[in-house]
């Protein structure tokens, strides 16, 4: 069986604003691709537009959405209609069914049944190829709608080109912003006279059952929207599927494993699939074949790669860690993207969708940074600017909140961020710190002894915070004074998507000084004991009403180890940082087990742009990127899979002690 027969692309999709099962999309896309197209089940359901179990189809959506919580830009839906066009939600949509539907990551197939039309696709890198085949006899017509912002199109004299753009655009701030897009048929299909254009959509009568097109898009200009075309035109239909095809077989054979647990094999390469998903390319090849793209932080466009869909909050833990061992090139590639929106915009990313939004604490593109320094994925001058921008948000605020650490300024003047300044304070605090470990590496690999001293001091104010009669990490406000009103099960406040029960360990460079915190390994491994001892309540806190975290961990039910969400993915691992690697295997075997499968809710939260799918995979393989920023992986010495290949080489964790050294994969 092919490798790509074992994705199910809908893992994850049964999911709902109030209980996240993954927040995923059954993405038809190539691997970290500028276009991903997916069916649309209910535009009216917002953000949450697919559901794995509708009967209804609104058509096939181009989609840029990493999260239903991020939105979606560059927006499209294509669909076939007959008789007379329709454009509302309410009365476009065609009944389907999702059982006859084909989902795969090379290939979409899907039937509306309202106007008797199959529908295939198969995607290209910035596009993909379409084919309809209309049943009936009935008046068709071929719809181009748009979903939100300006849109504006037109079909060429000879019927074969349809040109236009939208400025959908949910929440980022990008200026401005268009995504122009170019459809070409292989024939003449239709004649301008035809067309009917609202602002809303176009539709276009088609004079034949059987039509095929090619569709390419670009954050550029119309111009490049037809260079695109030609730079990714295959000559049909199924070239471009045996390409794509050919390319994730490709992808998913980085790592072989075998088993005999079928749900196993199935969980591993559906997490494969979504672990190339994410970040997304934003830079096009211009026709004197330069990389070409366009700033949201500027509206200019500039030379050089640029990529985007990315929140690193999350991503840092596990995501980039597992392109350093199986894709260092494609990793190398994305720095070089990421580093390109300082030089433009001053800033180094930390959410972007498109443009930055203020999403998640801090700035966590520190450790993908130092990373890869220490892995040596980036060097030189690329290296050099990066530090550069790390030192700017370590010590200055930015008077935008999507950029930047929040509460820089007053981090450097206290040793921690005061919880009358900002909220989240522990969780700044702590990542703070961590950061400051991440800027103290890069500081010694480029040889500026001086900041590398004072970073490696200031990563220790996670000290700051710890209050040994809890045992937890509190917060403190401007004049060093804790708040009375204790309780580790209240969330918010000074913590992120969670209580001080999820949020207090976040030391990944120093676990063994938090330990003597605690007054040592056996004191500290009992208080890690508790965490899965303690029963899974919750308080709203100073969220003032439930979140969806919060019902997850409750449904998971693995104490407060809330595995649905990232705060809590090294809580396991601790273990084995400290030379417990057996109660590091054994729960790590239960999470895997018990809170994973391939399944429309085969996650146990937000799936996060590859982040819970690369934790599986890391913990299917035996270790874990504990500490991003150290060329290590902590070690379970168990393995979940009978056998491993990573990149074609024998691995067995077994064979290493308590870590293993990242260099035995670049060999």
């Amino acid at each position: 069986m092919e490798k790509t027969d074992l994705v199910n692309v809908k893992q994850g999709t049964a999911s709902v604003p109030k209980f996240s099962n993954g927040n995923t999309l059954p993405l038809t896309q190539l691997p970290f691709a500028m276009a991903a197209f997916c069916p649309q089940t209910d535009g009216q359901a917002g953000n949450w537009f697919y559901h794995p179990e509708s009967h209804s189809l609104d058509g096939v959506r181009l989609t840029h959405q990493t999260s239903p919580w991020i939105g979606d830009y560059g927006a499209l839906l294509i669909f076939p209609q007959t008789d007379i066009p329709c454009e509302e939600d309410y009365n476009s949509w065609s009944g389907y069914r999702p059982e006859d539907a084909v989902l795969r990551p090379d290939y979409l197939k899907v039937k509306f049944l309202r106007s008797q039309c199959e529908f295939e696709l198969t995607p290209t890198e910035r596009g993909a190829y379409i084919r309809l085949k209309y049943a009936s006899d009935y008046k068709k017509w071929f719809t181009v709608k748009n979903i939100s912002g300006m849109f504006s199109a037109q079909v060429s004299d000879d019927g074969k080109l349809i040109t236009g753009y939208t400025t959908c655009m949910t929440n980022s701030k990008a200026i401005n912003f268009k995504m122009y897009f170019a459809i070409e048929f292989t024939a003449n299909v239709c004649s301008a006279e035809s067309a009917v254009l609202s602002e809303k959509a176009f539709h276009i009568e088609i004079n034949r059952k059987d039509i095929e097109a090619q569709l390419a898009v670009s954050y550029i200009s119309k111009e490049q929207a037809l260079q695109n075309l030609k730079n990714e035109n295959t000559g049909d239909f199924e070239a471009a599927r045996k390409t794509a095809e050919k390319i994730w077989r490709e992808k998913l054979s980085l790592i072989e494993i075998e088993t005999q647990n079928e749900k196993l094999l199935k969980t591993f390469y559906s997490c494969l699939y979504r672990v190339h998903l994410f970040p997304n390319k934003a830079y096009e090849i211009d026709k004197n074949g330069r990389e070409v793209h366009y700033s949201p932080e500027t509206g200019a466009i500039y030379t050089g790669k640029r990529y985007t869909g990315n929140g690193f909050w999350d991503t840092y833990r596990t995501v980039y860690p597992l392109l350093s061992v199986i894709s260092p090139d494609v990793y190398s590639e994305m720095l070089e993207g990421f580093i390109a929106d300082y030089k433009e915009g001053g800033w180094l990313p930390r959410w972007t969708a498109m443009g930055a939004m203020d999403c998640m604490p801090s700035t966590l593109i520190d450790a993908v940074i130092a990373d890869a320094a220490v892995k040596g994925i980036i060097d030189g001058e690329l290296l050099k600017t990066a530090y550069e921008g790390m030192l700017k948000h370590a010590e200055h605020n930015s008077e935008q909140r999507c950029y930047g650490r929040n509460g820089a300024e007053a981090y450097r003047k206290l040793g921690f961020v005061p919880c009358d300044l900002e909220k989240e304070s522990v969780n700044l605090t702590l990542d703070a710190a961590y950061g400051d470990f991440c800027i103290a590496e890069i500081a010694k690999i480029l040889g500026d002894h001086e900041n590398e001293e004072k970073y490696r001091k200031s990563s220790l104010n996670y000290r700051n915070l710890f209050d040994k009669e809890s045992g937890f990490m509190r917060v403190r406000d401007s004049r060093g004074k804790t708040k009375e009103d204790f309780d580790p099960f209240s969330w918010g406040g000074g913590y992120t998507e969670g209580s001080a029960w999820q949020n207090s360990f976040a030391v990944p460079h120093d676990t063994e000084g938090l330990a003597e915190l605690y007054g040592g390994k056996e004191p500290f491994l009992r208080k890690i004991d508790e965490i899965f001892a303690a029963p899974a309540i919750y308080r709203v806190g100073t969220y003032g009403m439930e979140i969806h975290e919060m019902t997850e961990m409750a449904a998971a039910d693995f104490g407060q180890c809330a595995i649905s969400n990232q705060p809590s993915f090294h809580l396991p691992y601790i273990y084995a940082v400290m030379g417990e690697t057996g109660k590091s295997a054994y729960w790590v075997k239960r999470l895997c087990t018990e809170a994973f499968d391939s399944s429309e809710r085969g996650f146990p939260g937000d799936e996060d742009n590859g982040t819970m799918a690369a934790w599986y995979i890391f913990s299917v393989l035996g270790i874990y990127p504990y500490c991003p920023g150290k060329a290590e992986f902590v070690n379970t010495g168990k393995m979940l899979a009978d056998s491993v290949k990573i990149c074609g080489k024998e691995f067995n964790a077994a064979g290493y002690g308590n870590t293993v050294p990242y260099g035995i994969f670049r060999k």
